[in-house]
């Protein structure tokens, strides 16, 4: 049974759009309340220890950054973003699903067509103002938290919701974490994931 009930689905989907909004800009371009502790503390743990524990190490990674950095803490994950999904010269920990299905083909692999179809089955169309591919993870996150949402209309999405969790972000997501904290272990970004696999898994 999933953890989220009728009443929690519109947390649950917005906790998972701000990782997914996280994902697809730096700091620079977003707000910066990831970097308050005090964001950290008022988030809910469904009751689940282990989406409690990564909320309170991206806590814990909140306050040594502000700590260290001081006012540079913004520049310091941003930089952090962009050598992790940007490059140059290439990302460090490319954030499309395509990358982890043994194709370098991005834009143009399975997992791209998968989610545009998703996308167009919602009535969604990416803006696209920043170039990104449909299987960037930061768009799937946003497609799961618009799942979310029609949850909380009373739409019966419990199955559509647990069959692309497994299908697209939980199947790459251990990948993608160890490219992430293969160059920044204890990075902005490691805690963030960690905590987006806890949501993923606790459904």
């Amino acid at each position: 049974m999933p953890i989220v009930t009728q009443i929690d689905y519109l947390q649950y989907g917005d906790m998972i759009a701000f990782i997914g909004n996280s994902l697809l800009k730096p700091m620079t371009q977003t707000q910066s309340v990831g970097l308050d502790p005090l964001f950290w503390k008022s988030l809910p743990d469904f009751g689940e220890d282990s989406i409690g524990e990564a909320v309170s190490l991206c806590e814990g990674i909140a306050e040594r950054i502000g700590r260290e950095c001081g006012e540079r803490a913004v520049e310091v994950v941003s930089v952090e973003y962009t050598r992790l999904f940007v490059g140059p010269p290439s990302p460090a920990a490319p954030p499309w699903e395509t990358m982890y299905r043994g194709s370098t083909n991005v834009g143009f692999g399975e997992a791209t067509f998968e989610m545009r179809n998703c996308l167009h089955d919602l009535g969604l169309e990416l803006s696209n103002e920043n170039r990104q591919y449909e299987d960037h993870m930061g768009i799937e996150l946003l497609y799961l938290s618009e799942l979310c949402r029609c949850a909380v209309k009373g739409e019966n999405c419990e199955n559509q919701l647990r069959s692309f969790i497994a299908k697209h972000p939980l199947s790459w997501i251990d990948a993608f974490l160890d490219r992430i904290e293969g160059v920044f272990p204890e990075g902005y970004f490691s805690g963030l994931v960690r905590l987006e696999k806890a949501l993923l898994l606790a459904y």
